[in-house]
């Protein structure tokens, strides 16, 4: 029920055209794919880090959290998220101990994994994403 490791980074970008090309040509990051998850109102793409990944997130609409993120402090890492192997189960026995979490229910994420988030207040002023992924989302 514990962290397995570090699932990726996100980093808030106002464009994703203009953004790829750095980790992909640049730094010569493997590109995974672009996606977009209508209920977070945001575009991802995602590159291989080694063990971890890279996640770009470009906001769909000026009521997306990114969005507001953007506007608030500009673009930058927007959040941090670790791979578990039950997301359900770890999300429970946080809240058994007080955690508060902005996502009590574990919810469908870029990639087809179930997510959810520790709200910044009680993980040290970083957003912190819980990840668990099916035997073959974290591939695609």
């Amino acid at each position: 029920m514990g962290v397995t490791g570090i699932d990726h980074v996100g980093i808030a970008v106002e464009s994703l055209n203009e953004a790829i090309p750095f980790y992909r040509d640049r730094l010569g990051l493997e590109y995974i794919g672009t996606e977009e998850v209508p209920d977070q109102k945001v575009r991802v793409a995602m590159f291989a880090a080694g063990e971890s990944r890279i996640e770009l997130l470009e906001p769909t609409s000026p009521d997306s959290p990114i969005a507001a993120a953007l506007e608030k402090r500009g673009p930058g890492i927007h959040h941090i998220a670790y791979s578990v192997d039950d997301v359900r189960s770890k999300v429970g026995s946080l809240v058994g101990m007080g955690v508060r979490m902005i996502d009590r229910e574990p919810r469908e994420g870029a990639g087809g994994a179930m997510i959810a988030f520790i709200h910044p207040s009680d993980s040290g002023r970083v957003l912190t994403e819980l990840c668990q992924h099916t035997h073959s989302d974290k591939d695609s």
